[in-house]
């Protein structure tokens, strides 16, 4: 292999497991992360200690660097851009572009042909109460940008909850108000697509989230042969019709007739699909760095049923007793801090001993 140096922009959690995968390939990993010493960096070869759009760690990174890739969807674009003028940047900019705003990417969606939630723009106070009558007084307000994790949202449930204000409170910037989707469960697919086209996909996983973060990825997801073809396929014209290169993770919402609602598309490696590194033979992770490195694709077949949960907070208090299971695969962020929140691992359990647990 002739590509020795992958550039990583981001320093967490993603980051780290990416430049672990990397290792195993014989790469060597450099991350761009305002944060010293953090998670990525504890196991990259290097870390640039910089802004992420600052112009002369984006020059040194592309010069240094044979191909670089980023962990998180809020990269600037115009980093990304400036970067893919010397070196290769994948996923492309313009899936940044598609991710970074939930009304651009809604309507990206709809124009593959994948059916969402009902949307509307909403530029001011007036346009939400004019959105919110639509609804029938229900709905969930988003910022368009930024925001993960259940932040930057609001929740309408009925005509009686009070819109006063919510603009403002949102921080009176460009925001979506989403109807609410009568789903049976929500569900997720982590595909890859490489440089020359070739795309594969994992078995969706089945999602539980609390307070807006991810709690369980169950695999086998409890959905028809049909519907697991169905977001398969979803993934596969998203890919194609962004020339992606890399692994994205999309999440749908499953409704009872087995049809689905695509809810959100993430252009990097995905929380959902930790559970790969433990199932598959070959993890998401490595699966990215493949892509990315224009290596042929691995097999994303699962060897074993298996249900993946995040550490979030205090979550980490109970190491020891996982640590103690013969099923479980356990993977800590190198996180020294426990907040609320905050993810600090995830353990993913395989099938022989998952009931009653």
């Amino acid at each position: 292999m002739s590509m020795t140096t992958i550039g990583i922009i981001g320093g967490g959690q993603l980051g780290r497991m990416l430049a672990m995968a990397a290792a195993r390939l014989n790469f060597r990993t450099i991350i761009l992360e305002p944060q010293a010493d953090c998670p990525a960096a504890q196991v990259a070869s290097r870390q640039i200690v910089a802004a992420y759009d600052d112009p002369a760690a984006l020059e040194e990174l592309a010069t240094v660097c044979d191909v670089v890739t980023y962990e998180f969807e809020n990269v600037p674009v115009s980093a990304a851009e400036a970067l893919a003028q010397t070196v290769p940047v994948y996923p492309p900019p313009k899936a940044l572009e598609a991710a970074q705003d939930r009304l651009v990417e809604k309507r990206f969606i709809n124009d593959c042909g994948i059916p969402t939630a009902r949307f509307h723009a909403v530029d001011s106070q007036a346009d939400l109460e004019a959105a919110l009558a639509d609804f029938g007084g229900q709905g969930v307000l988003k910022t368009r940008r930024l925001g993960y994790d259940g932040k930057g949202q609001k929740v309408f449930r009925s005509a009686s909850d009070s819109a006063e204000g919510a603009f403002a409170e949102l921080g009176g910037v460009p925001l979506i108000l989403e109807s609410f989707v009568a789903f049976e469960r929500e569900i997720s697919v982590i595909a890859a697509r490489a440089t020359d086209g070739s795309v594969v996909s994992y078995d969706p996983a089945e999602n539980v989230h609390r307070n807006g973060i991810l709690h369980t990825s169950t695999v086998p997801a409890s959905i028809t042969d049909a519907t697991a073809s169905a977001a398969r396929e979803a993934a596969e014209k998203i890919l194609t019709t962004l020339g992606y290169v890399g692994v994205i993770g999309i999440e749908f919402f499953a409704l009872s007739d087995g049809s689905l609602i695509a809810n959100e598309m993430a252009p990097r490696v995905h929380n959902s699909g930790h559970w790969t590194e433990a199932a598959c033979v070959i993890s998401q992770f490595e699966q990215h760095i493949r892509a990315v490195a224009a290596l042929p694709l691995g097999n994303a077949d699962r060897h074993s049923d298996c249900v993946m949960r995040n550490l979030i907070g205090d979550d980490i208090l109970a190491l020891p007793d996982w640590l103690k299971r013969r099923d479980t695969l356990v993977h800590l962020y190198g996180k020294t801090e426990s907040r609320p929140g905050r993810k600090m691992g995830h353990v993913t359990t395989l099938a022989t001993t998952l009931a009653g647990k």
